[in-house]
């Protein structure tokens, strides 16, 4: 006798529980990356400021170089 099988619907509906919360934690890492990537700067601003001004007016100065009318 065939063995009984589970609906689709319920085998379907784990697997994008499963998806749901996979992309939930991958969010939520994400999250706390850009939270200490930004923390770090805002630190490295705070002990170097000379030093990120320097890099800052670098920046601009690439920027406007390369900006086309």
């Amino acid at each position: 006798m065939p063995e009984p099988q589970e609906p689709t619907d319920s085998r379907e509906s784990v697997q994008a529980a499963r998806r749901r919360a996979a992309d939930a934690e991958r969010l939520r890492r994400r999250a706390r990356f850009l939270r200490e990537l930004n923390e770090a700067r805002e630190l490295r601003e705070r002990v170097q400021p000379r030093r990120t001004r320097v890099a800052r007016m670098r920046q601009q100065a690439l920027r406007m170089r390369s900006f086309r009318w």
